[in-house]
C-alpha cells in the first residue's frame, strides 16, 4: 500500500498546537517573520527550544544566515497578524510595532509569550530544517489565552 501523505498531513492535524510568528533579521538588516506551528520546548538547562522551517521556504537561508530567532507565541485575539505572516507578502512589517532584544530579532510586546533566541543548531529534518535556540530572553502574561490551531482551523481555549 502507497503511503497516503495527505492522509498523513490530516492525521497530524488532530494535535493540536499553539501558533507563533518566528522572527529575524536578514544579513542587511531587514525584518524576517513568518507564522509556524512547529514550536516546541527542548531543554531546561541549558535552556533550549525549536522550530522547523520548509527547505522550500522563501526566507530559509536568511534564517540560516541570522544566527539568532525570536519565537512570538500569539494570544487569542491575533489571528490577523498569524494570517499576513503566513502569506509570502512583500510588506508584513507596514503598520506593525515591534522591539528588539538582545538577538536584534523583531519582538512583538504584545503576544502571549516571547522567546529570543541564538541559534544553537540546525538539524537535517526531512523536507524541513530544525532550528534549535539557546533562549536568551523570554517574557510571557500569565493571564492571557493562546491562539490555538487544529485540524486546518484557528481556534480558541474555553476554560
Amino acid at each position: 500500500m502507497a503511503f497516503d501523505f495527505r492522509e498523513f498531513r490530516n492525521a497530524l492535524g488532530n494535535f493540536a498546537t499553539g501558533v507563533t510568528i518566528v522572527t529575524a533579521r536578514s544579513r542587511s538588516g531587514e525584518p524576517l517573520g513568518l507564522t509556524a506551528n512547529s514550536f516546541n520546548s527542548v531543554s531546561l538547562d541549558p535552556p533550549l527550544v525549536l522550530f522547523s522551517l520548509n527547505r522550500q521556504a522563501y526566507s530559509l537561508r536568511s534564517f540560516e544566515e541570522a544566527g539568532n530567532f525570536a519565537i512570538n507565541v500569539l494570544r487569542d485575539d491575533q489571528q490577523d497578524i498569524s494570517q499576513v505572516f503566513a502569506q509570502a507578502v512583500t510588506d508584513k512589517w507596514q503598520g506593525l510595532a515591534f522591539e528588539t532584544w538582545e538577538s536584534g530579532a523583531p519582538i512583538f510586546s504584545h503576544a502571549l509569550a516571547v522567546f529570543d533566541c541564538a541559534t544553537h543548531a540546525v538539524h537535517d529534518g526531512g523536507d524541513h530544517l530544525i532550528f534549535v535556540g539557546r533562549v536568551l530572553r523570554f517574557m510571557h502574561d500569565p493571564e492571557g489565552q493562546p491562539l490555538l490551531y487544529f485540524r486546518g482551523n484557528y481556534g480558541k481555549v474555553h476554560p
